[in-house]
């Protein structure tokens, strides 16, 4: 019998140990070197038919000229998640942060809001307590200077100033402001902080009982910036509210779930995902939410996608809200964020999304044309869908039914209990020139210069509107600075537009007071047909439920475990 030497033994294990080590290395030490070589080789060897791998090794190890793989990559992986579905998507490194920031709320920066329409940087407003507060800087202050550089009237892009203004925390910047009253520049050092980022844009009372909260995202600080919202809505004697979704594109499923939560009893189904093995995770409620007793009407349209579908979908699959508004964007696809070491990244569709009735809101798609896919809102408006509900049709298969009787479908986004056309009843060829040469937002900007002290005293939403009616002659004062930058008044037009101008005159004033979009939503709400409706269906049920407490029989408390559960929860 033919016995193995000591060195037909050892030597395929070196050798082996060899190719591992070489690969290992070549992670580190370059693609050209020889244990690059080797791994393209056994690459090919391993995989055969994966024309892919075998292609790029033979690019990395044959081609010509020496090629940066890396540089190919850029380029390839993308066109490569192109043939999957909408969502997925590569995001290069240097569009991580850009991406990431918005959600993780927060950056690194110096606390301003500000405006460049008249290509001046316009400060609206200070953050409280942030570096710009510290350092003095004040709403209406123009910052003529960062640094070096003039940054006023050079037509600088307002992306390059935000990038001049921003820097890691620590770090110092030299301003230099215009102020009202002081003939020369300010000087300033902001020394750059944390700055948050709100995606609870605007909470308030907007009417007797009714609250009002604006979300703009679904960011990691969400759910903890609703549930001081709700807590302070509570405290000012809300006991139903207005959630308005409308624009919100999405974001962190988990906050989705977590702000449902706040809404629904223990036990009902928030919503489940289901994977390519058909592997399904449920989410439910837990009970412990603060607003389980608050009348909800939401509010969603076209641009309300991906999480704002999620948590839309649950209170109406639950009975839990009234939703008002228009169809939804329809993307009921989940993805994973996988990191690369460059700190690119891939976000992948890894599961489709459920509502608890089991509806899949994911309007349809065509694998690798992502042209026809982002031109379904123009195909919506199109097919006057925005202004008529009558225009959308679905097929009886996509059908549920709610607990409570509701029909409902799936197949292309949330379709609201009540919907709302889009209104341009207000907009004349004057109002229209007037906004788009920006006249309007400009005349609200020299209107904050010309009452600055008062505006700066305002501190809270009763404050801003009795300050506001007091100015009895703010359309007429517009109508006359309009004329004075080339719009002749249409009075036809102004008489017929005269709601709308006065509103958006007093939003943008709002806004740049300490209120900031509390400030904008207190005042435009009243030519807002959604936040109107809205209003009258929440006061419409209280009245309702008035009637039927003075038409009813004395009841007899029973003690039921349900109806344990509902006094529990009424009680919260």
């Amino acid at each position: 019998m033919y016995k193995n030497s000591k060195r037909t033994v050892i030597f395929p294990l070196l050798l082996a140990a060899g190719v591992v080590l070489g690969l290992l290395m070549g992670q580190f030490m370059g693609r050209n070197s020889v244990e690059a070589r080797i791994k393209g080789v056994l690459s090919h060897m391993a995989f055969p038919n994966n024309k892919l791998t075998y292609t790029l090794s033979l690019i990395e190890n044959q081609y010509v000229d020496s090629i940066s793989m890396d540089s190919l990559a850029e380029h390839v992986i993308p066109l490569l998640v192109r043939e999957l579905d909408p969502h997925s998507v590569y995001i290069p490194a240097s569009e991580m942060q850009a991406l990431n920031e918005p959600l993780e709320g927060e950056f690194d920066g110096i606390g301003v809001v500000f405006n460049m329409a008249t290509d001046t940087v316009i400060v609206l407003n200070v953050i409280p307590h942030g570096p710009s507060d510290k350092a003095g800087v004040r709403a209406g202050d123009r910052i003529l200077e960062i640094g070096d550089s003039l940054v006023a009237g050079r037509g600088i892009p307002q992306q390059k100033v935000v990038k001049m203004l921003r820097g890691p925390r620590g770090t110092k910047v030299r301003l230099g402001l215009g102020r009202q009253g002081i003939p020369d520049l300010v000087p300033v050092e902001v020394v750059r902080d944390v700055i948050p980022i709100r995606s609870v844009e605007s909470a308030f009372r907007i009417a007797d009982g009714i609250g009002y909260i604006r979300l703009g995202q679904f960011a990691r600080t969400t759910h903890e910036e609703l549930a001081r919202a709700l807590d302070t809505l509570r405290g000012e004697g809300v006991r139903k509210l207005i959630f308005d979704l409308r624009g919100n594109s999405g974001g962190f499923l988990d906050q989705a779930i977590l702000v449902a939560n706040e809404f629904l009893h223990k036990g009902q189904l928030i919503v489940y995902t289901e994977d390519r093995h058909h592997e399904q995770l449920r989410q439910y409620a837990d009970g412990t939410g603060r607003a389980q007793d608050m009348e909800v009407a939401l509010l969603i349209d076209e641009g309300s996608a991906s999480s704002s579908e999620i948590l839309a979908g649950a209170l109406q699959d639950n009975d839990r809200a009234t939703i008002l508004g228009r169809r939804s964007f329809g993307k009921g696809l989940v993805q994973r964020q996988i990191p690369y070491s460059d700190g690119s990244a891939l976000r992948l569709t890894t599961a489709r999304y459920y509502t608890p009735t089991g509806r899949s809101i994911q309007k349809p798609y065509t694998i690798g044309d992502g042209e026809d896919y982002e031109a379904d809102l123009w195909h919506r408006y199109e097919n006057n869908e925005f202004f008529t509900a009558d225009s959308i049709h679905f097929a009886d298969s996509l059908k549920r039914i709610t607990p409570g009787g509701k029909v409902v479908y799936g197949g292309g986004g949330i379709m609201p209990d009540i919907f709302i056309p889009a209104d341009t009843t207000d907009v004349t060829p004057y109002y229209v020139e007037v906004a788009g040469r920006n006249i309007l937002y400009r005349y609200t900007i020299e209107y904050a210069d010309r009452h600055r002290d008062a505006l700066n005293a305002v501190r809270s939403v009763d404050g801003l509107k009795a300050l506001l009616d007091s100015d009895r002659n703010l359309v007429e004062d517009f109508v006359r600075y309009a004329a004075r930058k080339g719009v002749a008044p249409r009075r036809g037009d102004i008489a017929r537009s005269r709601r709308l101008i006065e509103a958006q005159l007093r939003a943008y004033i709002g806004r740049n007071t300490a209120l900031e979009d509390d400030g904008f939503y207190a005042n435009i709400y009243p030519v807002d047909n959604v936040i109107t409706a809205a209003i009258k269906v929440l006061r419409d049920s209280t009245q309702q439920t008035a009637a039927a407490s003075a038409a009813a029989p004395t009841a007899v408390p029973t003690t039921s475990e349900g109806s344990a559960e509902s006094a529990a929860a009424s009680g919260r």
